[in-house]
């Protein structure tokens, strides 16, 4: 796994036939995997970084606190399994990116002077394409 943690001990799995084309395969084989993390009750992560992973995930957790994650791209449980688990710790690491704070700045002179050359430009430009009389 190339997450920062590997918390999938504490995933569980449920597993579903695929739905859309396949045919006899999709309509008898339980393909789809859907994986549970209980974010509230993890022992991985912090207060703060549960916190943080609630809060950035919050549409895809439940009222009871469950994360969940459908997987369905492959014919096989093994494959869609592998996925799951992968884009789950994905998705947990990205939420726990605290973003850089930004300052605000001013643009400088020559940016100033550099926007209103290029749009003078452009509008000689445009002014040329007239029809004169």
């Amino acid at each position: 796994m190339n997450g920062m943690r590997d918390f999938s001990r504490e995933l569980q799995f449920k597993t579903s036939r695929s739905s859309g084309a396949g045919g006899q395969n999709v309509n008898k084989v339980e393909t789809s995997v859907t994986v549970l993390w209980n974010v509230s009750g993890s022992a991985f992560f912090n207060d703060a970084q549960k916190a943080l992973i609630s809060d950035k995930l919050r549409n895809r957790i439940n009222a009871e606190g469950i994360l969940f994650l459908t997987v369905s791209e492959s014919r096989t449980q093994l494959m869609n399994k592998n996925k799951a688990i992968e884009k789950i710790i994905e998705l947990v690491d990205k939420a726990l990116v605290i973003p850089k704070k930004r300052w605000a700045t001013k643009p400088s002179k020559s940016q100033k002077q550099k926007r209103l050359d290029t749009k003078k430009k452009l509008s000689d430009k445009k002014e040329n394409r007239r029809f004169k009389f």
